[in-house]
This record gives C-alpha cells, sequence and structure tokens, in this order.
C-alpha cells in the first residue's frame, strides 16, 4: 500500500505490521484503533469508538454467523485490546428494533445488548454499540476530530457539511447517543446510499470501509478535508478568537505565577473532595485565554459529549492581574474565594433548574478547569492522569471553538442537553462501576534520598497505593532507573540536594506545577558515619548535621507553607534511626544527628497540630538489604565496634532483636504508609521499626 501525506493527521498504517495481522480481522481492527487513538486530533483518551464485523462459527449451531467486535464501555481506542471489547451476534443486536419502545426508554436498551453477547468474556458494551450494529458496514469508526466537531457545533453544520463533501457526507441533527441515534444512523444512510460517512451534529463522525484500511483512511480523509476548509477560513480572516487581548507573561514568569497560585486553587477546588492538578501553558490555550471572545466562549461551555464529561459545562476564568502579587496569601485568598463561590453557586442552579425526578444527587460543584488570562489553565480531578486528560479534552473544545468561530458561529449543546448527559444514569452506573480509589488516591508525595534501599522502597509503596510521587536523590542515573518502571501520571523525579535551600524550593515547586500541591513529605535521604570522637572530623560533623538535620527543617518549612496555603492538612514523616535513642560506641556524629531529627519531630508537631499537619518518625534499625549506607565504611564501622565481620552483620543484628527478625527497607515503607494512610490522629509519634530493641522503646 503506498504510503499517503497529510497536513492534519498523522498517517501511522505500517504495511508490515498490517501484512502481519491479516489471518486475524479483530487483531486489524484493534491495530487500527490503536493508531487512530495516537492521534489527539483524531480523538481524545477515552473517546469515540471502532468496529469490525467478522464471519464466526455458532457454538450452539454450528453455522457462519456474523459477529460485530466493537469498544466496549470505558474503554480507549488508543489502548485497546480484546480484553476491552464486546462481541455480539449482529442480527440479534438488529432485531433489538423489534421490541424498541422509543426515546424514553433508551436505558433498557443496554441491558438487552447482554443479550446479543456472542463472546462471553466481552467488555460491558457501551450506549453506542446499535450505532456501529444498525449500519451494514464491515469496518467502522466513531472519532471526535477536532475539526470535524468545529464543523458539527457550527449553528449552519449541516450547509457547511454540504459545502464541503456534497453529497458524499450524510448529516444527522443532534441526538442523545443511544438506540434511536442508531436508527437516525440507518435512516440516513438508506435515504442517501453511497455516502462516505455522516457528521452527527454537535458530537462527531461515523466513516466506514470494506477493509480495515480503506477505513483507515476514509476517515482521515474526511478529516484532512475538514482540517483544510477550516484552515482556509482562518486564513482569509486573519485572526482566530477576535484578536489577542492581553500578552502571555514570558515563560519563566508563567510558570512561577503557576507554581505560586496551584496550591492555593488546589485547597479552594478540594472543598468537598480533595484534588489533583495539572497545568499547561501551551501556544493554543495561550492564544483562546488571553483573547478578544474569551468573555463571550467560555461560558457557552462545549459542545461534543465527551468533552464535557471530563471537563464538567463551563471553566472558572479568574478575575486576577497576570502579574498578581500572590506572596500575599490573604489577600489572594479574599479575592478568589467569592469567584469559587460564585461557580459553585452557577452550578448548583444548573443543576436545580435541569435536574429531573430520577436525577443522581449533585455532584462536586467544583470547577475542573480554571483559566488564568496570561498564564495558563489549570485542571482539578481524583488523580492525575484524570487532570491531564480534562486538560487534553478541554483543549480540543478550544480547537473546536476555534475552528467553529473561523467558518460560522460556535453553539454549545443546550444546557438541559448537556444536563441529561451529565447526569444520566447510565454515566452514573458507569460511575459506580469505578474501581474503589486506592488509599493514596488524591495525595501527593516528596520523597528524598528515594532511590536508597528504604527510600525506594517508600516510594513504590506509596505508588502501590495510589499516591503522586516527587521522586528526588542526588543520583541522576539513579533516579532514572528508579522511576523507569512508573508511569508519568504516578511519579516524576528530581534531582535535590537536601542541603541546599534553593534545590529544595525548586523540588516542591515541580511539585506543584505537576500535581497542585503537597501532602506528604518523607525526609529519606541519609548517610552514616561510624567513628569514634577523636576521629570524628568537623567535616563528617557538619555533614550530617546538614544532610540528616538541617536538611529536615528545610523540608518542613518549605512543604508546611504549602500545606497550610491547601488546607488539606498534611504529613511530614522522618526516617530517624534507633541511634538517636540508644547510645553506642563509635557514633557521635550520626547518633547526634539522629537525636536532633527525632527531637524536631516533636516540636513542629506540638507547632503544626492546629493546621492539622502531623509530624512523626520512623526509627529503623539495622536494615542491611538494599540499604546503600552498608555499602562502605560505615559497614566496616560497625561491624568493629560489634566485634564481628561485616558479612556476619545481617545475621548479628538479626539475633539482637526481640523477634529475631531482619529489617527489610518494605518493612520501613509500611511503616510510612501506617502513619500517612492509618494512623491519622497520631502526631509527634515514633514508629520503631527494629524488630523489638528494648533499650530503644521509647517509654
Amino acid at each position: 500500500m503506498q504510503t499517503r501525506t497529510y497536513n492534519h493527521v498523522d498517517y501511522l498504517w505500517d504495511d508490515t505490521k498490517a501484512v502481519s495481522l491479516e489471518n486475524d480481522e479483530v487483531a486489524l481492527f484493534l491495530y487500527r484503533s490503536n493508531i487512530l487513538g495516537a492521534d489527539l486530533r483524531i480523538t481524545n483518551y477515552g473517546g469515540g469508538n471502532t468496529s469490525c464485523k467478522t464471519i464466526e462459527k455458532d457454538p450452539l449451531t454450528d453455522k457462519s454467523v456474523e459477529v460485530m467486535w466493537v469498544k466496549g464501555s470505558g474503554g480507549d481506542i488508543g489502548t485497546l485490546t480484546r480484553q476491552g471489547i464486546a462481541g455480539l451476534y449482529t442480527e440479534r443486536l438488529r432485531n433489538l428494533k423489534n421490541v424498541y419502545r422509543g426515546p424514553n426508554h433508551e436505558d433498557e436498551m443496554v441491558a438487552l445488548f447482554n443479550h446479543c453477547l456472542f463472546d462471553l468474556n466481552s467488555k460491558a458494551p457501551s450506549i453506542d454499540t446499535p450505532l456501529h450494529g444498525l449500519l451494514p458496514f464491515k469496518h467502522i469508526d466513531h472519532l471526535h476530530p477536532d475539526a470535524l466537531i468545529a464543523i458539527a457545533a457550527t449553528k449552519d453544520s449541516k450547509k457547511i457539511t454540504q459545502e464541503i463533501w456534497g453529497d458524499t457526507m450524510g448529516w444527522v441533527p443532534w441526538q442523545r447517543p443511544g438506540f434511536d441515534l442508531g436508527l437516525q444512523l440507518e435512516k440516513c444512510l438508506n435515504e442517501n446510499p453511497g455516502i462516505r460517512g455522516i457528521v452527527l451534529e454537535s458530537h462527531g463522525l461515523f466513516t466506514w470501509g470494506d477493509t480495515s484500511y480503506e477505513c483507515y483512511v476514509n476517515s482521515l480523509e474526511v478529516i484532512e478535508m475538514a482540517s483544510e476548509y477550516i484552515k482556509e477560513h482562518i486564513k482569509k480572516n486573519g485572526q482566530v478568537f477576535g484578536g489577542q487581548k492581553i500578552d502571555s507573561l514570558p515563560s519563566e514568569q508563567r510558570k512561577a505565577q503557576a507554581t505560586k497560585l496551584a496550591p492555593i486553587l488546589r485547597g479552594l477546588c478540594s472543598s468537598e473532595n480533595i484534588m489533583i492538578g495539572h497545568f499547561t501553558d501551551e501556544d493554543r490555550v495561550l492564544e483562546f485565554i488571553n483573547s478578544n471572545d474569551l468573555e463571550k466562549l467560555a461560558p457557552l461551555g462545549t459542545s461534543c459529549p465527551d468533552h464535557f464529561l471530563r471537563t464538567k459545562i463551563k471553566p472558572l476564568v479568574l478575575s486576577l492581574d497576570k502579574e498578581e502579587n500572590l506572596n500575599n496569601f490573604d489577600h489572594i485568598i479574599g479575592k478568589l474565594e467569592p469567584q469559587f463561590e460564585a461557580y459553585r453557586s452557577d452550578y448548583k442552579g444548573y443543576y436545580e433548574s435541569c435536574k429531573r425526578d430520577n436525577s443522581p444527587a449533585m455532584r462536586d460543584p467544583n470547577p475542573v478547569v480554571i483559566i488564568y488570562p496570561g498564564v495558563g489553565m489549570f485542571t482539578f480531578a481524583k488523580n492525575k492522569q484524570t487532570a491531564r486528560v480534562a486538560s487534553e479534552f478541554y483543549i480540543n473544545a478550544i480547537n473546536v471553538m476555534r475552528g467553529a468561530e473561523a467558518i460560522s458561529t460556535y453553539v454549545a449543546l443546550p444546557r438541559q442537553e448537556a444536563f441529561d448527559i451529565e447526569y444520566w444514569l447510565l454515566e452514573e452506573a458507569k460511575l459506580q462501576r469505578m474501581p474503589k480509589e486506592r488509599p493514596l488516591s488524591r495525595k501527593v508525595a516528596v520523597i528524598t534520598g528515594a532511590t536508597g534501599g528504604i527510600g525506594k522502597a517508600i516510594a513504590e509503596k506509596l505508588v502501590a497505593e495510589g499516591a503522586n510521587v516527587v521522586i528526588t536523590d542526588v543520583n541522576q542515573e539513579a533516579l532514572e532507573e528508579t522511576t523507569k518502571s512508573m508511569s508519568i501520571d504516578e511519579a516524576v523525579q528530581t534531582i535535590c540536594d537536601v542541603t541546599d535551600a534553593t534545590s529544595i524550593e525548586e523540588t516542591f515547586n515541580l511539585t506543584c506545577l505537576n500535581f497542585g500541591g503537597v501532602d506528604i513529605v518523607v525526609h529519606s535521604a541519609g548517610l552514616a558515619i561510624s567513628k569514634p570522637l577523636a576521629e570524628t572530623t568537623k567535616k563528617d560533623w557538619q555533614l550530617l548535621q546538614d544532610v540528616l538535620v538541617k536538611g529536615q527543617f528545610l523540608l518542613a518549612q518549605y512543604g508546611a507553607d504549602i500545606m497550610k496555603k491547601q488546607g488539606l492538612g498534611g504529613n511530614l514523616v522522618n526516617i530517624a534511626s534507633k541511634n538517636g535513642l540508644v547510645a553506642g560506641p563509635n557514633n557521635v556524629g550520626y547518633g547526634t544527628a539522629k537525636a536532633a531529627q527525632q527531637h524536631m519531630t516533636r516540636l513542629l508537631a506540638a507547632e503544626l497540630g492546629a493546621d492539622k499537619i502531623r509530624v512523626n518518625t520512623v526509627n529503623p534499625d539495622g536494615v542491611i538489604v538494599g540499604s546503600k549506607i552498608w555499602e562502605g565504611e560505615w559497614a566496616e564501622g560497625r561491624a568493629k565496634a560489634y566485634g564481628v565481620s561485616v558479612e556476619e552483620l545481617p545475621t548479628h543484628y538479626a539475633k539482637r532483636n526481640l523477634l529475631n527478625e531482619i529489617i527489610l527497607p518494605e518493612d520501613v515503607a509500611n511503616a510510612v504508609f501506617s502513619l500517612v494512610a492509618i494512623l491519622d490522629k497520631s502526631t509527634g509519634n515514633t514508629i520503631n521499626v527494629d524488630g523489638g530493641m528494648a533499650n530503644a522503646f521509647v517509654r
């Protein structure tokens, strides 16, 4: 097949890959789906759906039957696998026309889809299943390309569709997805035989083909034609969004403003549920938020159902000067609180005026998308992926408004239509089916020394329990190794020298910019020097004090400041040592620093309790396996102090504790998890993770 060139979409079809799949039509359909989903201009995460129809052997009759394979509910075509699709008897699905009772009974049809299943391991069929099943084509794409939605969301969408494609494209007026929309697509095709696709008003695009490749190319060509049409109109108009009203701050200043504001916004957005943040200041966003038309377009809300389900019906546009002094917390809160209250009140009014007798209870009225003109756009959601995807969806909405305004007038969905989708009982049922959130979901943690044995175990534990983690250390290679198995929505890594206030400040800036703020700070960075008094140098002493004590102080100072701005409480956890409680030989520098860490914990707990910031200590002992401090002179020093060889140290430490257990980094990580996720009314406390050392008992 000849490679094709497009200006507005990515042609990703690989003939070699496709040939390897040609004997498996379903695998080829999945391949097509994945490469379509890889281009966000074609469809966003979770948006759109694709299908193919094959001839299979019916296990009950042994006869050949047509089976439709389609993306299941809640899936994403970009990452679609066999586990994410539904396989249904096509004829049974079409026979549902015999029992369909009309648009007021859409919800009951979804349950009937299960009676059409051919593959008993199917993903739950989505509401869009009949839209594919009632069309006769072997391969079908239902996509949400920005360019097509721009055309679909204009006041004269049908006329423009005709102008671009003539009689080769059908057009169906807005209708909520469901069985009746499938009937409308079927009717459109019957009235317009030979068309290559259908534009759905305010919604998206249907295209098809006899083969997976023909379907793929048809989709790209239709999107390309729409994109070119919009491009020519923008070129003719000479400007978009009515031109620029204000200029953006320079890049570094934008990020500085966003960094300062993010924790405050996060606190305000979390009045009902704690949220994770995302920030972007990419060019498409700045073009929109700095424009003359922002005040006109932003309140209209989005058009495509997929957009506003992710972003809420409209954003909050901040009345805040781009160069506002954000260091005066009381002043900023005084300006922002009324704006958030007005947004919540408006959302409640939207709910009350549109709700039905059986509508689900009102959801969180706080904004998802927050626009700061001259600076950028924030999004807040239950986790990083959802916040990032919400941002991507609103950028799609911006692209739609940009295109629609260039060729005509943008039209959003009527509020009642939007509400009926947002609070659709089927959508509520989908939300109820979502997996239960993990214990540390919605939490952001900063961990120092996170590539060492203990620090790495803590990082891995907190990520596994749902936290977003900023992994820090002074070794870039070790950071990359530690984070290679973690996704960008789980963790970011950065160099952080805990002895340097600037380095710590930069770490927290990165944290706020990536996740919106911080909830947990774990000081695990450390080193150990074991020498008698006479051999302990001033350099040894100062290094231990800087890394262990000064580092803990700076982390607490910067971390607590952010936590106070959020108003959500927080946790400071300091990894100290049994040596801060027990006097032993050859340990004056290390033991003194660890004792200082422990008492600083108590002092900070007393000071920060009123802000619901809990401060606790974990005291490990004898964590030899996987611990970096045992790789050097410390092990030799401790072995000498106890009169054993280095090789005998693990056994020595295990035998001397009451439980006769070897202490592992994972044991320390479990203690940290307990403090931040379970023991939520404990502060100023010490948890010993030492197998039981009587002389280290704190009481």
